[in-house]
C-alpha cells in the first residue's frame, strides 16, 4: 500500500479568508476581493450588491471588474446563481463607479505629527 503524507509546507492555504468562486470568470478568490450579490427580496428580478455582506438570502460572488461582469451576463450566470434574478443595473452601476464606490475601503490620509519642540 502506497501512502503519501503531506507536510505542513505542502498544504495549500489562502490565509484566514474564506474563498468564493466568481460567477463570471469561475476563478476562486478571497471573499474580501469579491462583491456579494443577492436577489431583491421584494419579488422583483433585480440583483442587488450587498456592500456589507449581511443581506438575507442566497448570495453569489463576482470580481468587481467589467470583464467578469460581461462574462457573467454572457453566461447568464445571474439567473442560475440567484434563482431567476436577471436585472443587473445595480451591479453595473457599482462596477462602473470603480473601487472608491460606497462600501469599498478607502485608504485614510496619514496623520502628520509636528516635530518635537516645534509646538507653540
Amino acid at each position: 500500500m502506497n501512502v503519501r503524507t503531506m507536510t505542513v509546507a505542502e498544504v495549500p492555504t489562502s490565509g484566514n479568508q474564506p474563498e468564493r468562486t466568481c460567477i463570471g470568470c469561475r476563478k476562486k478568490g478571497q471573499r474580501s476581493e469579491l462583491l456579494r450579490l443577492v436577489a431583491d427580496a421584494s419579488g422583483s428580478s433585480a440583483v442587488l450588491v450587498d456592500e456589507r455582506r449581511r443581506m438575507a438570502g442566497r448570495g453569489a460572488w463576482l470580481h468587481p471588474s467589467e470583464s467578469c461582469l460581461a462574462l457573467a451576463i454572457k453566461r447568464r450566470a445571474f439567473g442560475r446563481a440567484l434563482r431567476g434574478a436577471t436585472g443587473t443595473a445595480a451591479v453595473e452601476r457599482r462596477i462602473m463607479a470603480g473601487p472608491n464606490a460606497a462600501g469599498a475601503p478607502v485608504a485614510a490620509a496619514p496623520t502628520v505629527q509636528p516635530e518635537s519642540g516645534s509646538e507653540i
